[in-house]
């Protein structure tokens, strides 16, 4: 299987079965994030304690990519610390701008996303729900906007 035929079978299913996709009544950090371009807008909800996320999920609306990107957030960070999720912040961002020489393989599923740089277009729908997680742990209140 090529990695595009990969990239394409694992957005597909992120965005079919989005995983974690539900409010959390019980969250300590919430952050709202929107596409303007696009028209994607998603919540996303992070129950926090000790420095450990306990819980992550989101809820919203938005294309194939950012759906995907959202779930696999949530799957990623759920059990990591602060420290952990700002590091693969960081890390998903210089991937999906291109900055960087991260090996997407050392980011285990997040590496289905690393194609998107190819396509600047799209570079804001995956890391919409990166940069509104940021926010969240930031308890910035304003929403999060990628224009």
């Amino acid at each position: 299987m090529s990695m595009l035929e990969l990239y394409q079978e694992v957005i597909l299913d992120h965005n079919k079965s989005p995983r974690n996709f539900r409010d959390m009544d019980c969250a300590s950090h919430k952050a709202c994030g929107k596409n303007p371009l696009c028209g994607d807008e998603l919540d996303l909800f992070l129950n926090i304690e000790d420095g450990v996320i306990q819980d992550v999920s989101f809820t919203g609306t938005g294309c194939a990519i950012s759906v995907a990107s959202a779930s696999l957030l949530t799957e990623k960070l759920k059990g990591r610390t602060v420290t952990d999720a700002e590091a693969i912040y960081r890390e998903v961002h210089m991937m999906l701008t291109g900055e960087s020489d991260v090996d997407p393989a050392e980011l285990g599923k997040l590496a289905v996303l690393s194609g998107v740089c190819q396509f600047p277009v799209r570079v804001k729908c995956a890391s919409l729900a990166w940069h509104t997680m940021h926010a969240a742990l930031q308890d910035r209140s304003e929403d999060v906007s990628t224009e």
